[in-house]
């Protein structure tokens, strides 16, 4: 979450050297180029489950075999900790003008400041990934071209979580992990899932 702290998660999924990760990457994109462009000409794949399963790890992977890809991180579009309820306008002003061939935007929210920081803008791109905790939102679902859902058991993920953004962020975590669970509650993330990956030490399953 701390931009502080996150820097862009290697963490999680596997590592670099982990042949199943680069399977799974392949795997995504593979789907993903198989199907009919619904971002106007472009993809969109977008990578939820639970934090500290292996998102951003994932994400990586997929963008380092498909030179040109564009990747946003859910953490910049939450306002603050407690920001996963209003993630919904966020993702309308990014992925809406996308989706017509237009240039999307968000506001990119400064974990260190507490606030809310400049207007990113983003250009069309053949493939956007846009990986965190509620990027697979119901609200813009129709613009998806394939959802991931990556998990990995809770102790697993806490322990990641606070060994990238520190012990000190222990209890805005755990509020987190419960705002989380509620969204996927509410939005049926896991079971509109596309694929579903296993970021901790197991394989893949597909769906």
């Amino acid at each position: 979450m701390p931009s502080s702290t996150r820097c862009r998660r290697t963490a999680g999924a596997g590592t670099a050297g982990d042949p199943r990760v680069t399977t799974d990457a392949a795997r995504v994109l593979e789907l993903a180029r198989s199907r009919t462009a619904t971002l106007h000409e472009a993809r969109l794949v977008c990578v939820d489950g639970p934090a500290g399963s292996g998102k951003t790890t994932l994400a990586a992977q997929i963008a380092a075999l498909a030179p040109g890809t564009t990747t946003v991180h859910m953490d910049d579009l939450y306002e603050g900790w407690r920001g996963l309820a209003r993630i919904d306008e966020q993702l309308g002003t990014l992925l809406r003008p996308l989706a017509e061939g237009r240039a999307g935007s968000y506001r990119r929210w400064d974990w260190l400041a507490g606030s809310w920081a400049e207007t990113v803008n983003v250009a069309p791109a053949p493939l956007l990934v846009v990986e965190g905790v509620g990027s697979g939102a119901r609200a813009v679902a129709d613009l998806v071209t394939v959802l991931v859902w990556i998990e990995a058991p809770a102790s697993v993920r806490r322990t990641r979580g606070l060994e990238r953004d520190g012990a000190a962020v222990a209890a805005h975590w755990d509020r987190f992990v419960l705002d989380e669970s509620a969204l996927f509650v509410r939005e049926g993330t896991r079971d509109r899932a596309d694929l579903v990956l296993d970021g901790g030490a197991g394989g893949a399953s597909g769906r």
